[in-house]
């Protein structure tokens, strides 16, 4: 709701998250429908990056994770989408959960930058959701196709968390070596 309910709300919201927040471009999710605050946003000085595809803060009306663009019909819509962030300034778009070939169509359409994430090799960059990459779930949890694990942080993240609450009841931890001093005088002062 930081930026749907007017075009207001969306000047005010970005402006506070640049000037209070330090941030330097901000996202918006949706194309064509959001491409008149997009406009505004870019006019008044505020870099925006356009997201079209699966967008995440909208997920109920998609009924979940689903690729998008698979059909004549959706793959115009995202085409045309990608087209009105470009014209209305947006630096660049993400696209998210889209059949790849119609990332790369994307891609060779508009001329400003294309991120994928579960898009395909297409896309002129690519991000990842840091948990995903760092392996935070645990062994049979349910990892997106389009990630990939670099690390099995989970599962150390989970041993090291049991491995804490068993020394602690067992009172191995905390020991003199995790623990302050202070002058002994002091502390007899404090029973006088």
């Amino acid at each position: 709701m930081t930026y749907t309910a007017s075009r207001e709300q969306a000047m005010t919201n970005a402006a506070r998250l640049v000037q209070e927040g330090g941030a330097q471009a901000v996202k918006l999710e949706g194309g064509r429908m959001v491409a008149g605050t997009v406009e505004a946003l870019v006019q008044s000085g505020i870099p925006v990056m356009g997201h079209i595809g699966l967008t995440p803060q909208s997920i109920l009306r998609f009924g979940g994770y689903r690729v998008q663009g698979r059909d004549g019909a959706a793959a115009q819509q995202l085409l045309d989408d990608a087209r009105a962030l470009e014209d209305a300034g947006a630096f660049g778009v993400v696209l998210e959960l889209v059949a790849s070939p119609l990332s790369d169509r994307i891609s060779e359409v508009v001329k400003i930058p294309t991120i994928g994430i579960g898009a395909g090799v297409g896309c002129d960059g690519q991000i990842q959701v840091m948990h995903d990459i760092l392996g935070y779930d645990l062994p049979g949890e349910f990892v997106p196709k389009h990630a990939k694990a670099y690390a099995t942080l989970g599962q150390t993240i989970l041993e090291t968390v049991q491995r804490y609450v068993r020394e602690v009841r067992d009172g191995e931890f905390p020991t003199d070596a995790q623990s302050f001093t202070m002058e002994e005088s002091v502390l007899k002062a404090l029973d006088q």
